[in-house]
This record gives C-alpha cells, sequence and structure tokens, in this order.
C-alpha cells in the first residue's frame, strides 16, 4: 500500500508512465545528481519546464562523508563569492532530479549557496531509474530512516560552512517528502527558517519515521512557512488545521509558524515539469518564500 507521499504524487502524475527500456545506469545516475528527470515522474508536460542557466554560478555534483558513507549531493552558488546563506533544497521522492536541481539555481540567482543532498543514497544510487511510483516507494523510499535524513542534512550544513556558507545563516525548504522533512529538520537541526511545500504533517509512527511533524510542532527550533494546495487529495485541509492547533502550543519559532492554502491548487503545484504545476500558485509561493527567509534572518 503506497503511504501519503506517494499517493499525493502518483495524483499529481500524468497519465500513464515512462518506460524506457534504453534507461542506463548512467542516465540514472545523471538524473540523480540533477541532469534528467525521475523515470517515475514522467511523461513531461508539453511545455518545457523552466529552465534556470548555470552561468555566473558554481554548479554540480558534490559530496561529504556522514558516518563512513559518501552522500551525493548537487549544489548551486554565485561564483567566486563567500559568507552566502544557505538553504537546503529537499527532494520530492523522485529524488535530486533536473527540477530539484534548476530550483538549486534559482535560489543561486538570489545570492543563496543552495545544496541538494541525495538522502537515500544508502538505499539506492539510481532511484531515478525506477518506472513504477509504487516500486521506489516499497524498495527505496519506505526504507529510509529519519535519523539517516537528519544526519545527512547536518552533513550538508557542515559541508556548506566549508565551501563559502555562513552557518548562522541556514534555510531550508522542501517539496512533499521533502516537505515533511523540512518541518522534522526545523525541530532539529540549525536552521533559521524552514518552507515546507505541501509535505504530510500526519502519519502513523514506525521505527524509522517515529514522529511526524505533528508531534514535533510544538519544539520547533525555527518558523516554517507551510505552502498548500486546496485541492491536495493527499493532505486533507483537517491535517493543516491539526498542525495549526499543535503550533500554538508550541515555542516562539512554533508560533511564528505560518500557512498559505492556494484555492484550487493541487498537490506539486510548483513541479513545473508535472501536470499538477499551477504558475499562479508557484510564483506567489516562491515571492513568499524568498520573503519568510528575509523576515526570518537567513538573509
Amino acid at each position: 500500500m503506497l503511504n501519503e507521499d506517494a499517493r499525493s504524487d502518483v495524483n499529481a502524475l500524468l497519465p500513464g508512465r515512462a518506460t524506457e527500456a534504453g534507461t542506463t545506469r548512467r542516465t540514472a545516475l545523471q538524473a540523480a545528481i540533477g541532469l534528467g528527470y525521475a523515470a517515475a515522474a514522467a511523461p513531461l508536460m508539453a511545455q518545457t519546464a523552466i529552465a534556470t542557466p548555470a552561468d555566473g554560478l558554481d554548479a554540480g555534483e558534490v559530496s561529504f562523508i556522514v558516518d563512513g558513507f559518501k552522500v551525493p549531493a548537487y549544489r548551486a552558488a554565485p561564483a567566486g563569492k563567500t559568507g552566502l546563506p544557505v538553504v537546503l533544497v529537499i527532494q520530492e521522492i523522485f529524488g535530486v532530479h533536473a527540477y530539484i536541481a534548476d530550483t538549486c539555481r534559482r535560489f543561486a540567482k538570489a545570492g543563496y549557496l543552495a545544496i541538494a543532498s541525495q538522502l537515500y543514497a544508502r538505499q539506492s544510487d539510481d532511484p531515478a531509474a525506477y518506472a513504477e511510483v509504487a516500486r521506489l516507494m516499497a524498495e527505496v523510499v519506505s526504507k529510509v530512516p529519519d535519523a539517516q535524513v537528519m544526519a545527512d542534512l547536518d552533513g550538508a550544513v557542515q559541508w556548506a560552512g566549508a565551501h563559502g556558507g555562513d552557518l548562522a545563516r541556514v534555510g531550508i525548504t522542501g517539496f512533499c517528502w521533502g516537505g515533511r522533512i523540512t518541518w522534522l529538520y526545523a525541530a532539529h537541526g540549525p536552521v533559521k527558517a524552514g518552507v515546507a511545500w505541501y509535505g504530510r504533517l500526519v502519519g502513523q509512527a514506525s521505527n524509522l519515521t517515529p514522529k511526524h511533524p505533528v508531534e514535533l510542532a510544538p519544539i520547533l527550533k525555527a518558523p516554517v512557512l507551510g505552502l498548500y494546495g486546496e485541492k491536495d487529495t493527499g493532505i486533507p485541509l483537517d491535517t493543516i488545521d491539526k498542525m495549526k492547533t499543535a503550533l500554538a502550543s508550541g515555542t516562539a519559532a512554533a508560533k511564528a509558524s505560518q500557512f498559505v492554502v492556494y484555492p484550487d491548487a493541487p498537490h506539486a503545484f510548483h513541479a513545473d515539469y508535472r501536470a499538477s504545476y499551477r504558475n499562479e500558485a508557484a510564483e506567489d509561493g516562491w515571492k513568499r518564500a524568498l520573503a519568510w527567509f528575509k523576515a526570518h534572518g537567513v538573509v
């Protein structure tokens, strides 16, 4: 059975699946560092997805070691600059593919050092090769411990600090699967603010995912802006109400957290390569994200 993250992404996909028999391991690995789209997320929209050029940027694959494991990541930053604000960009369930890499470049154009770590590289070095969302969830994503993700994000922060980032000014943003992780890391890590795009808020506890955002809301260390869609079939509006109640009884950061719910917007409304994309909501959300980071001292 698919969990809430998978159901939401399935509902947002175009009919049909990419089943290119010629997909090679090299293609999958390229996708994993941001040079292509995840097979599970294809086919693409008829219109070309947003493409942000890398001119004037240092952009590409990097890696760092966490508990003896080499974690691959994609980073983008203004070329030759140091003392930069840092933003952790957290992937959808499909991994770090072209859309996530492009989002990093958009942040870099805005003056950030943006880094997107492949957060289930231990479970699979080629998540983009999966042509079926159900298999991707069952064989990879469902096996990823929250503790592993938190540690890898700590490693990404440390890498950023050693490569031009200002660790006094770190933010985090994530989409779907990454939206949930954004809430979790705002209760765990050294960030000043977070922006969670349609990440699920409630769920069943397990050994790998012992707590969900609604349980951690009262102890947030950084305020989070939640950007959600009114027509998201995987995230009922009543779960947002539950999260608001939990935040209201928490820390100053919890109480400062806010939600924006876009009328008629579905899940994944920011994913410009998918049929779920809604230009007006995506652009407004992006402006709000930048303003939120500015208001809370990331820039």
